[in-house]
């Protein structure tokens, strides 16, 4: 289904969002737009919205499956604005937003959906799940000048850490199970990226509610949805597996000049697999086991 607008979706889409997991994909450009919808609808999505602009040529057979809304994808705030507006429309529903050439991963994705996994995180009173964004790249940019290939994806193997993350009231409090993560390409070529945008967690899975703002930093206005973890134990944490921020670096003037390779001594193939973050620390299944 096309819609010509965000508010022609909320005025005649409203069923769509009736039932969730719903999974918002923002497509910046045209690099592996359909690769990241199948990728979500295999996941087990319910719907899959894609915000785009009109000229974004999408396959016929994808495209029957998604909600595509036209979309200022170049606004400031473009994908924060389009979730509060989304929230605000369907309060109670789970909801998931990304950018094309991200893909999501949960622990043991290839036999479990996100509906399974939803549901557990659900029996322990847990309203958001923290993903870690993992920086994919190619790892030979003459042959993929954008830095996208994903039959050559490499990603950072270790250079992860998280700092506290100071309360704005407090200087010298930090919150509650609340960390900064850090690490990957934005670590590496921080030189290339403004301060702002060189964490790498991101509060991806929530589920919406009435009063509740998505902020630009991608952390929540309840606090308790930033969390890492509930006060008892580990709870699940995903990973989306992202060419963004290198896909960025090679096509920004400012960086692309500078940047002849992303590869060094820690970089390692991608498996497409759930099991390799796990075992890199990327993520967390918690207590499902």
């Amino acid at each position: 289904m096309r819609y010509a607008s965000f508010d022609q979706f909320l005025q005649d889409g409203a069923a769509v969002l009736a039932k969730g997991p719903v999974a918002v994909v923002m497509a910046e450009d045209a690099v592996e737009v359909d690769t990241t919808l199948q990728h979500h609808l295999n996941a087990g999505f319910v719907q899959v919205l894609l915000l785009c602009h009109e000229a974004i040529a999408v396959g016929a057979e994808v495209e029957a499956k998604v909600h595509r809304i036209t979309y200022d994808t170049h606004a400031d705030t473009a994908l924060v604005g389009a979730v509060n507006r989304l929230i605000a429309a369907a309060p109670g529903v789970w909801m998931y937003y990304c950018h094309n050439a991200e893909y999501l991963f949960h622990p043991f994705c290839e036999t479990r959906n996100i509906r399974e996994m939803l549901a557990f995180h659900v029996e322990e009173r847990r309203d958001a799940v923290l993903s870690y964004v993992i920086d994919l790249y190619a790892d030979d940019l003459d042959r993929f000048p954008n830095a996208v290939s994903l039959e050559h994806a490499n990603l950072d193997r270790s250079g992860y850490y998280a700092l506290g993350r100071t309360d704005p009231a407090n200087p010298n409090h930090t919150r509650e199970r609340q960390l900064d993560f850090f690490g990957g390409l934005r670590w590496r070529f921080e030189e290339h990226v403004p301060p702002a945008c060189r964490k790498i967690d991101r509060i991806a899975l929530f589920r919406a509610k009435p009063d509740l703002v998505l902020r630009p930093d991608f952390t929540f206005s309840d606090e308790e949805y930033n969390t890492y973890a509930c006060p008892w134990h580990h709870n699940i944490t995903t990973a989306i597996a992202s060419f963004r921020t290198a896909k960025a670096l090679r096509t920004n003037a400012g960086s692309m000049f500078d940047i002849r390779s992303f590869h060094w001594h820690n970089s390692t193939p991608f498996q497409w697999h759930s099991q390799q973050l796990m075992d890199l620390g990327l993520m967390e299944p918690g207590q499902w086991v």
